[in-house]
């Protein structure tokens, strides 16, 4: 199983801070497929992955028992 977690603007467009994927491995790429399947107007094309609090590339593989998380640009002045 694969733990995903989100923030900010992602918190609120699942509704939820995290879920559990039910999947032994995928790649960073994969996961970020999915979720723009999952949730429409996810933006995959603009968030950084961190897998185990370490930013990941879009081809590094995930495993069960890591804990991802998606976040989201940030801006400010």
């Amino acid at each position: 199983m694969i733990q995903v977690h989100y923030f900010a603007r992602l918190r609120e467009l699942t509704g939820k801070g995290q879920e559990t994927l039910h999947r032994d491995s995928m790649t960073v790429s994969e996961l970020l497929d999915w979720a723009e399947a999952t949730y429409p107007g996810f933006g995959a094309d603009t968030i950084q992955v961190a897998v185990n609090e370490e930013y990941a590339l879009k081809e590094d593989v995930i495993h069960s028992g890591d804990v991802c998380a998606f976040i989201p640009p940030v801006s400010g002045g």
